[in-house]
């Protein structure tokens, strides 16, 4: 095993173990739908919450890849609802458009609005937090003026069979879509994109003295986020059809699958793996408590709790307080 491979598994390693109780609490909360609900692991309904969670799972694998790095972006909901109204106002314009000419043109304005996003905040310095924040306001302001405050337009079976329909007869192509998505993370995170990447959250400054590219590395970033949300958005637009609404707060939920997943939001550490698990536990969570009658409008209430806590335990200095919890009781250190 040479020193490099033997780091990279080192590193490896310790980011699943920094996720870990991620995968605890999935454990948790799949046991407990169980209870709640005997029937949630037939084939049938099993797979339905598949279908209803892959769109989050991929745009948590495309957000991770921002916060790993040192950034954020709040533009990937706006990203997600352009995307569905779009593809609604083409339709109505060239009825007669291929689904996948229609999509490869989704996938290519999400690359471009990501584009966007990496240029300005590395190459402007613009924080991330407000240029991404000022792209969503854009984009969302584009969308209802284009839309002449409605979206138009109805999305035909052919492009709506990806977020709806099924391969074989009963395997969703939307589970398919994320399995995808989350191999080609996986893949990209252990290339040396994924370790320049990492090694730019943790520390831009020796990652640049180290020869590592880092604005070009960022902003590969974010072109990869906005393709995520724009992937997404045809899910979404097959799932749930037409509408306005349709990634309104699929920002934050991403952000929360992030965050649950152990991801530090200062960037340099996490698993995307872990991170899609976030998604996964999110999506659990809320499906147990709306099987327990608790209203969908506190899954606000519930994220920011799942935020603060997250980010306030990771942030947490444990080695200081055990060291103060010995002195205090007269002991020595370990």
């Amino acid at each position: 095993m040479t020193t490099a491979t033997a780091v990279w598994r080192k590193r490896g390693t310790a980011a699943l173990g920094a996720g870990a109780p991620v995968y605890a609490l999935l454990a948790v909360l799949f046991a407990a739908l169980a209870l709640t609900n005997p029937d949630f692991y037939e084939p049938d309904r099993f797979l339905a919450f598949v279908k209803r969670t892959a769109p989050l799972v991929i745009l948590a694998a495309g957000q991770y890849l921002v916060v790993v790095s040192g950034e954020f972006d709040l533009s990937v909901g706006a990203v997600v609802t352009a995307g569905v109204v779009v593809a609604a106002e083409l339709y109505g314009s060239f009825p007669e458009a291929h689904w996948l000419v229609i999509s490869l043109a989704l996938l290519l304005a999400g690359a471009v609005a990501g584009l966007a996003n990496g240029l300005i905040t590395t190459f402007l310095r613009v924080p991330s937090f407000i240029t991404t924040l000022g792209m969503m306001l854009i984009l969302e302001g584009a969308v209802f003026y284009w839309a002449g405050g409605s979206p138009h337009g109805v999305l035909p079976e052919d492009f709506r069979i990806l977020g709806r329909g099924s391969a074989f007869g009963w395997l969703p192509w939307a589970a398919l879509a994320c399995l995808a998505a989350g191999v080609l993370a996986v893949w990209l995170m252990r290339s040396d994109f994924g370790r320049t990447l990492i090694a730019t959250g943790d520390s831009e400054r020796t990652a640049t003295l180290s020869g590592v590219r880092t604005h070009r590395v960022r902003v590969l970033a974010f072109v990869l986020s906005g393709v995520a949300a724009a992937l997404t958005a045809i899910l979404v637009g097959g799932f749930s059809g037409v509408s306005a609404q349709a990634g309104r707060g699929y920002e934050f939920e991403a952000i929360t699958a992030v965050v649950l997943g152990g991801v530090a939001l200062g960037g340099g550490r996490g698993s995307v793996v872990s991170a899609m698990a976030g998604a996964f536990s999110l999506q659990a969570l809320f499906t147990l408590l709306n099987l327990q009658g608790v209203s969908g409008a506190l899954e606000s209430t519930v994220q920011g709790v799942i935020v603060i806590a997250a980010v306030g335990l990771g942030a947490a200095n444990w080695s200081r307080l055990r060291r103060t919890r010995t002195r205090s009781s007269g002991g020595t250190p370990s």
